[in-house]
């Protein structure tokens, strides 16, 4: 085990002047923190909406059809938007900016117009999505905003980018911790990848090939190089901040740090493989993507051995169930996604919803399950309460579990037995579409289960800005105290610590 230094959070000390350091951060991060939590969770019930309206008429065509706003052409990508850059974007916003002002140990600044920033974003949003649903969107996926509305919001980076600068160079603590590498890394990476992509979608800059090219270059990497970094990064952080203990190795840390930046961003023309491309730029996406096992392997035994010893807590901490499912999720998406990368799996699984499974796995069951463990730990702490109901945080959890791991086996399965029936040239067409309509029952099935479980979580969250819950005291646990006691012999610790 490294020491203490070497860990991705602070030092776990207790003395008064250090809770009243992070007491006066939590504050300056309140509003502004608050605004980008409350405004994502707003984008997931309604992208959760729009998502289980597409789902059923992917099996019942005739439902809702005589509304063209609710047409599966729009519905769909008004979804995959407001859930990337309103749900997923803005909670990871709220948590980054959470967690740099706690790793850099100074009050958040530029707080009036983070405010603005805030509001601009869901301005943006709103009008993008309300584009798509009257039929003005681009039809390039997870670009599917007109260009006056996505090169406007990607000006919102460039203050993202100089807000990390600024803090970086103003903090007191000296050490860098490896969650501040990877969320120094997301603000630099996605931001270029973002506007680099949208130039050359919406301009004649790149044509034909080159912009599917593109498009995927973009699409893959909002995962690999936005979302991910975030997540580990929640992840590296929270983990060991319930447990108590520091990171197994923060070597390791470093070595999945950079592996990340030098992969990943090759990976995304695997999605091409089969297409009118030239064979060397098909082969390094297929290398990159084969390369990705590094970081994976890595990250994956780093978080295992900070767990080891102490998985039985999470039968007590919101935050770690939530957290620790996330991570080892993103374990099997990458593995997953790699593998789909050789050309012999992708002949088979490409174009079916075996692809859909798998990027849900990752969005979904890798990165929202991290943000939700996240918000569960950082919320209580900005707006000094405690959570309404253990039980409802139960509901969250399970109905978005079991609903996430319906999904993801349903589509696999299902994706994959299509796409080895449309290799049959002997096999109609229709009728794989109609075998595949229980597998597509399986998934709206799924969907709501993990909408019921977002809606538990939006009342949660309504109850706590509300100031509903309990004075910070003590934290919500799925367990009482002393059945957490009896459960854990040494969980007193953690639980003890989990408030600084």
């Amino acid at each position: 085990m490294s020491s203490g230094k070497m860990a991705s959070g602070p030092q776990h000390t207790f003395d008064t002047m250090d809770v009243n350091v992070r007491a006066d951060i939590d504050r300056s991060c309140r509003e502004v923190v608050l605004l980008w939590y409350a405004s994502s969770v707003f984008w997931l019930l309604l992208g959760s909406t729009l998502a289980l309206i597409a789902s059923i008429k992917l099996h019942t065509p005739g439902f809702l059809a005589d509304s063209e706003w609710l047409t599966f052409g729009r519905v769909r990508p008004a979804h995959l938007n407001t859930m990337i850059y309103g749900w997923a974007s803005m909670s990871g916003m709220g948590t980054l900016l959470w967690l740099m002002a706690r790793l850099c140990k100074i009050p958040l600044p530029w707080r009036e117009g983070l405010m603005v920033a805030g509001l601009y974003w869901n301005a943006m949003v709103a009008i993008g999505t309300w584009q798509i649903l009257v039929g003005n969107g681009t039809s390039i996926e997870w670009l599917e905003f007109p260009w006056w509305i996505s090169i406007p919001l990607g000006a919102t980076f460039l203050v993202v980018i100089a807000l990390t600068i600024k803090m970086l160079r103003e903090r007191r603590e000296k050490h860098l911790y490896v969650s501040q590498w990877y969320l120094f890394g997301s603000t630099i990476w996605f931001p270029f990848l973002y506007i680099g992509a949208t130039i050359l979608i919406h301009s004649p800059a790149a044509v034909g090939v080159a912009k599917g090219t593109a498009n995927w270059w973009f699409a893959h990497n909002v995962l690999g190089l936005w979302l991910t970094p975030i997540g580990l990064a929640s992840a590296y952080y929270f983990i060991p901040k319930v447990l108590g203990r520091p990171i197994h190795s923060y070597y390791l840390s470093i070595i999945g740090f950079w592996t990340l930046a030098l992969f990943y961003n090759w990976a995304g023309t695997h999605h091409l493989i089969g297409g009118p491309l030239p064979a060397w730029l098909v082969t390094v996406g297929t290398v990159g993507s084969m390369m990705m096992f590094v970081p994976v392997i890595t990250v994956a035994v780093n978080h295992h051995l900070t767990m080891v010893g102490n998985f039985s807590k999470l039968r007590i901490s919101p935050t770690l169930r939530f957290v620790v499912f996330g991570a080892m999720s993103y374990t099997a998406v990458s593995v997953q996604g790699s593998l789909q990368a050789l050309r012999s799996l992708n002949e088979t699984s490409h174009f079916t919803h075996y692809t859909i499974a798998h990027a849900h796995l990752g969005v979904y069951s890798f990165f929202t399950m991290i943000a939700f463990g996240s918000m569960y730990y950082v919320m209580p702490r900005l707006v000094e309460r405690e959570w309404i109901s253990s039980r409802l945080i139960k509901v969250h959890f399970w109905c978005c579990a079991i609903g996430i791991a319906m999904y993801w086996v349903g589509l696999t399965i299902g994706g994959w037995l299509q796409g080895t029936w449309m290799n049959n040239p002997d096999i109609p067409f229709m009728d794989i579409v109609g075998w595949m309509i229980p597998y597509l029952w399986s998934r709206s099935i799924a969907g709501i289960l993990m909408t019921i479980g977002h809606f538990a979580f939006g009342i949660l969250v309504w109850k706590m800005l509300r100031r509903e819950g309990g004075w910070l005291v003590e934290p919500t646990l799925f367990v009482s105290r002393k059945e957490a006691a009896e459960a854990v012999h040494d969980a007193a610790p953690a639980i003890e610590g989990v408030y600084e």
